[in-house]
Formats: structure tokens, sequence, C-alpha cells
């Protein structure tokens, strides 16, 4: 009889070991599930100097409260760093400051006139675009298209001031292409997926 219970008692405790796995399984699972874009430093940025959109690039790792998202990038860049900025770290709300010179050295803003279609409805500040000409001044091939791109960070967008009427974009830009995007007839706005992902 005591060797019976003894045989049952291994084996309740056998099913409770596999119930107790599966359950931290799962848990484990829905925690590796749970991934957003962040950012990350794409170079080493020394304290004071400003954040420009080539210093960051974009990640997708487990969620993480302490680090800023791809959807505020709007907030940090033209911000001076407060501590030394290693290439590879998140990026963490602390390590950036006060504001500093804005537009940063060699980018500028543009503010484009985006039809109705143009964009994407949830266009928000801090998400990478390309800015392309609409269909009227599109190139007849698809590369030519895309070789007259210009890349850069959405910091602004204002909504139209009536019904049907464009949205006003802004976008900040490296200098030399500037000219080239404001003078896209109809331009087009597409945002951009992350650069990069990487585990964490």
């Amino acid at each position: 009889m005591g060797v019976r219970r003894r045989r049952l008692g291994w084996v309740w405790a056998g099913t409770g070991a596999v119930v107790a796995s599966a359950v931290g399984f799962a848990l484990v699972a829905q925690a590796v599930g749970e991934r957003e874009q962040v950012l990350v430093l794409a170079r080493d940025v020394p304290v004071g100097a400003v954040l420009k959109p080539g210093d960051l690039r974009a990640v997708e790792v487990a969620a993480d409260a302490g680090v800023v998202s791809v959807g505020d990038r709007g907030s940090v860049l033209g911000r001076r760093a407060r501590v030394p900025l290693v290439a590879g770290a998140l990026l963490a709300p602390g390590q950036v400051g006060t504001r500093g010179a804005f537009p940063p050295k060699g980018f500028s803003q543009v503010a484009l006139a985006v039809e109705p279609g143009g964009a994407p409805p949830g266009l928000a500040r801090g998400e990478r675009v390309a800015v392309l000409p609409g269909p009227a001044g599109a190139g007849a091939e698809g590369g030519e298209e895309e070789s007259s791109a210009v890349v850069g960070t959405v910091t602004g967008v204002r909504e139209p001031k009536s019904v049907g009427g464009p949205r006003v974009v802004t976008v900040l830009v490296e200098t030399g292409a500037a000219r080239r995007a404001v003078q896209f007839e109809g331009p087009r706005v597409v945002v951009l997926p992350a650069e990069g992902r990487e585990a964490p």
C-alpha cells in the first residue's frame, strides 16, 4: 500500500512539473512575442552633440518602457547628447537634453502640400519617409522615380484647412536634397520600413 502511494505521489509530482513547464513556456513565448520598434544608435555621438537622423536607426526588440520608440523619433532629433552615446546601444529618454540648433547642420526642413491620398492617414512626427514626385512629375520608369526620391524624417503634419484640401507635411531632409523635394509636383509621402532588426 505504501509503495503504491509513493508511486502515485511521483506521478502527481511529474504531472505538476509538466504543467508548470507548459505555463512557464507560454509566458516566455508571450513575452518574446511582444516586440516593438525602438531607436538604437547607428554611430557614436559625443557629449553635447546634436542628434541627427543619421545617428539613429530602428530595430525590433522585446518591449521595454525605458527606451525611445520609433514613433518618438521627432522628439529626440535636434537634442543634445547628455552622455556619450555608443553605436549599437538603445536610446533612452534621459540620455538627451536641451534642444540644440535646429535643423542640425547639413539638414533643412521642407514643407510639402500633400493632396488627399498622397500620404498615409496616420502619418505622424518622427516617421522615416520617402518623398516622391506625384504621377504628373514621376519618371516613365520605376527606376527613375526611385532615384528621385528624397528620404527624410517627418517633423510636423498640419491637417487641411478645408475638407478635401492638402495636408502640409514638414520633413527634415539633407540640405542638398531640399531643393529637389520642394520642386516635386503633387508630392507623395511613403513611410519607410525599419532600417533593420536585431534580437534583444
